[in-house]
């Protein structure tokens, strides 16, 4: 049995990324012999165990042979007598099959190491193309990467373009798309995904208004970034996280009365991102006149957004609009909490021993609420 740490906890070492997690390799074992030595089977389908201590996943190697489409249509075959070469060989990419044995030394069988010299995302054998996911992967690892310089290597974008027909993407199910997608949007750049994506013609297939919104020549590289791309961009650099990166991207397409119906029927989008893109959807026509300490649109972005029972949603709201807006927010989120603080000066409670009720309350508290905000402008001027 010799024992073999693998894949991405291999290449980031060698590319001086953070090792996040660790995966194993067993060649030369059986499952019996696994379980004696304590490992807990973590996978029905799949050889794969989890250390007793670490927790961390020992797989036996394994040949795959492919029988039907779609990304779990192959034949698994495992055991003692699979060799090294044989489950590496049926991996993605060159730089996610190198290994390291158990004195430290680095064992490359498909030039993984070349390619990680030449910054070049290579595909193994040309059985990659039985696997439509690979194609996401391939664009989520040009996210991924692209910030320490790799490139698809020609022949793999080759590949990526045979795979994106009608027929094969077929077999992609919605939820594994999705799943790719959220990957891809906590990456470093992560609006390479969806341009690799256009480039060989996989996104007019998955999502078509997305794809005729980055528009351009999809056999180009080098083309304008349309408002989508850019939004995305400025949300990388202002570090917000996926849930704002995603409302920045899809914001300008999700209007009119469809609004997110498009989305919604093309992919399984959870709940929480839904609800910040139609948060910022129902503050649209306030933010760009909050921004400019109007004191009655800054209060009914403060009511909309929720401001004082949800700070934290109310942030990552005015983050979102940040982004979507750029030319309004240079002091917008100081100018916000500001108004917050004025909006909190007069409260319901206060008007009520006034003998103030019902309707005559609320018209009250909303025009002091307004001119508490508007001398909090003027101050501030």
């Amino acid at each position: 049995m010799n024992i073999y740490l693998v894949g991405g906890a291999v290449r980031d070492r060698l590319l001086g990324l953070l090792v996040k997690d660790r995966d194993w390799l067993v060649v030369g074992a059986t499952e019996a012999e696994m379980l004696e030595r304590g490992f807990i089977r973590a996978d029905g389908l799949f050889p794969v165990f989890l250390h007793p201590d670490t927790k961390e996943e020992y797989a036996l190697a394994r040949r795959e042979t492919k029988t039907e489409p779609g990304y779990k249509g192959f034949s698994v075959e495992y055991g003692p007598d699979v060799t090294l070469e044989q489950d590496l060989r049926r991996r993605d990419f060159t730089i996610n099959a190198l290994v390291q044995d158990e004195d430290g030394e680095v064992i490359d069988l498909v030039g993984g190491l070349e390619d990680i010299e030449q910054r070049r995302l290579r595909h193994i054998t040309p059985a990659f193309t039985e696997d439509p996911v690979r194609l996401l992967r391939g664009a989520r690892f040009i996210a991924r990467l692209s910030k320490q310089g790799f490139s698809l290597a020609h022949e793999t974008f080759n590949l990526m373009k045979q795979m994106a027909t009608p027929e094969e993407l077929a077999a992609l199910k919605p939820e594994r798309i999705w799943q790719e997608m959220i990957r891809a949007l906590n990456e470093p750049e992560p609006w390479r995904f969806f341009e690799t994506l256009q480039r060989c013609g996989a996104l007019a297939l998955m999502l078509p208004v997305l794809a005729e919104a980055i528009g351009g020549d999809a056999s180009h590289a080098e083309q304008p970034a349309s408002e989508p791309i850019l939004a995305l961009k400025r949300a990388v650099a202002a570090e917000a996280g996926p849930l704002v990166r995603f409302a920045a991207l899809f914001h300008s397409l999700c209007q009119g009365p469809a609004r997110t119906r498009w989305l919604k029927e093309a992919l399984p989008v959870e709940r929480d991102y839904l609800d910040l893109l139609a948060q910022v959807q129902g503050v649209a026509r306030f933010y760009p006149l909050a921004a400019q300490r109007d004191a009655e649109a800054t209060l009914d972005l403060l009511i909309r957004g929720r401001a004082r029972q949800q700070p934290e949603r109310f942030h990552r709201l005015i983050t979102s609009c940040g982004v979507i807006w750029p030319e309004q927010s240079a002091q917008a989120a100081n100018w916000l909490a500001d108004a917050g603080r004025a909006m909190a000066s007069i409260s319901p409670a206060r008007l009520s021993k006034e003998g103030l009720q019902g309707a005559e309350l609320g018209r009250v508290l909303r025009e002091r609420q307004i001119a508490a905000i508007a001398a909090a402008a003027g101050a501030a001027e």
